[in-house]
């Protein structure tokens, strides 16, 4: 259940005690079936702050998250954080930290979870290309039975339609939880853009970026973790399942936009073209990271293109690549592969794209 409103005041008091110089840092990493998880340590104030490499590597029971063993050798057990991205606390406030983390292994190789590794060698090889990432994180908020917030309990709600960027009681559900998340994102830093109401009742939406680089990655998991952190004080659920939903309703993407320098200025649509090209000849590879269970949601309805064919075009929202009107008409821009589900891992959809377009 969700923390009472009574109680949330008496966490308040607690929250504005003196920390007697010591911060509470939250280390946070990606676990096995591409959830987050969390935990924390003290460490002494810094007046400057504190950067990735001035944190201490911590570690954890690695069988217990699916991503070692478990055969009862320590050292294959524990798991190892390498801090990699910080990021101001906007739940404890004050100097706290959240710690975005890499996971490794006792004998320094990258645990076989760990995308960001590869994903951050080839935005540091093209760095040049100055990659820029904007992805919309899809998401439907469900109650402690799994069921979408406002839905009937027996039966379905009515037709989608009104639903989409909606306003009023009806329409959206959990605008308290969205509006929340919204805040915290900014408050951490994470480059969050926009949010709004999507097409199926209970389902919304966030945007992040333009990031560059490794930063896309990280910025989304921060916002993946914030949105988790705000709805558990909801008593709310947090599905990013392609297709939450059987029926006539709409699934649940990470429409990733994309563009290099080169397609950003003068005459950059040869280069959109030429990159759409080479996703076309790597269709299967790349569904083949863009989530699970997105062939319950590519089926060429519900603005999707068919997961078994490759198709572009302007403007065009049940295609696999969407070229925007906009940058049709400027002859530059980017592009927006509209393949990637809900529940993909955000540095393997941006290190796939960066391996097709420049590897």
């Amino acid at each position: 259940m969700a923390a009472s409103t009574s109680n949330q005041v008496i966490l308040k008091k607690y929250q504005d005690l003196d920390q007697k110089g010591s911060i509470m840092a939250e280390y946070i990493w990606i676990d096995a079936e591409g959830n987050v998880r969390s935990k924390s340590r003290t460490l002494a104030l810094k007046k400057e702050g504190y950067q990735p490499q001035d944190l201490p590597v911590w570690n954890f029971d690695g069988s217990s998250t699916g991503q070692a063993p478990g055969d009862n050798s320590v050292d294959f057990e524990d798991v190892y954080l390498r801090p990699v991205a910080v990021f101001p606390d906007p739940f404890r406030l004050h100097d706290n930290i959240l710690v975005l983390t890499e996971c490794w292994m006792s004998d320094g190789t990258p645990n076989k979870f760990n995308y960001r590794h590869e994903c951050a060698k080839i935005m540091e090889a093209h760095k040049d290309k100055k990659p820029w990432f904007g992805l919309e994180q899809e998401y439907t908020l469900l109650d402690l039975n799994d069921r979408p917030f406002g839905w009937p309990q027996a039966g379905f709600p009515a037709p989608q339609g009104p639903y989409y960027c909606g306003v009023g009681a009806g329409k959206v559900v959990q605008r308290d939880i969205v509006e929340a998340h919204y805040k915290a994102c900014l408050y951490a830093g994470v480059k969050i853009s926009g949010t709004n109401a999507e097409v199926m009742p209970a389902q919304w939406e966030y945007q992040v970026g333009p990031c560059e680089g490794i930063e896309m990655g990280d910025h989304l998991w921060l916002a993946r973790f914030l949105l988790s952190r705000v709805a558990e004080e909801f008593g709310a659920k947090v599905s990013v399942d392609p297709k939450p939903m059987p029926g006539d309703w709409n699934g649940a993407g990470l429409h990733s936009n994309f563009s290099s320098e080169e397609m950003r200025v003068e005459g950059g649509m040869k280069h959109i073209e030429a990159a759409i090209k080479k996703l076309e000849g790597r269709h299967l590879e790349h569904i083949a990271v863009y989530g699970e269970g997105n062939e319950k949601r590519l089926t060429g309805r519900h603005e999707t293109g068919s997961i078994d064919k490759f198709t572009y075009g302007v403007a065009d929202r049940g295609s696999s690549i969407r070229i925007p009107r906009e940058s049709a008409a400027k002859g530059y821009g980017y592009f927006e592969d509209r393949r990637p589900a809900s529940n993909a891992d955000p540095y393997r959809v941006t290190l796939a794209l960066m391996e097709t377009i420049f590897a």
